[in-house]
């Protein structure tokens, strides 16, 4: 399966690489710029979506909410591209897809990251406290995966 997805994306690939992209940036631009999305977007995220599940009502807790509810679906979608932008780094250096412990990490934290964005679009099932509770433990499971997500591809970048 993971031959045919290469396959598949390979003519995509293959227009990337025929604009010349430096290899150091083929090989380290989806790390650098997921980093930079993942420490600064989701730190914002996580601490502004706890920091206003646990302030009382108010000004305060309000902003913080407001903020997460801002930055969180960008957030996704920057991760998203940058998941699609990881699979096509793969490609262009010719190396196997499905097989990675990154990949799946990966697509696991999109599976909980897009679950969570449907909790939320449904407003918490008409703001059922167990929904709230359930959106705010699978943001922050998301969250340390994306720790476990950066060491598993730190150490297949460096094996590449």
């Amino acid at each position: 399966m993971s031959e045919s997805l290469s396959q598949l994306l390979e003519p995509i690939a293959a227009w990337f690489r025929s604009l010349g992209t430096p290899e150091p940036i083929v090989h380290w631009g989806h790390p650098l710029m997921m980093g930079i999305v993942v420490i600064a977007m989701g730190s914002a995220v996580g601490l502004s979506g706890w920091r206003g599940r646990s302030l009382e009502d108010g000004e305060e807790k309000v902003k913080s909410l407001d903020g997460h509810a801002k930055v969180a679906p960008l957030m996704t979608l920057f991760i998203i591209l940058g998941y699609t932008g990881g699979i096509l780094s793969l490609v262009m250096q010719q190396q196997p897809i499905l097989e990675s412990p990154h990949f799946w990490t990966g697509s696991v934290v999109i599976l909980l990251l897009v679950t969570n964005g449907a909790i939320a679009a449904t407003g918490f099932g008409k703001n059922k406290p167990g929904l709230r509770s359930a959106h705010a433990y699978l943001g922050s499971a998301a969250l340390c995966l994306m720790v476990l997500h950066a060491a598993l591809g730190l150490k297949l970048g460096l094996s590449i």
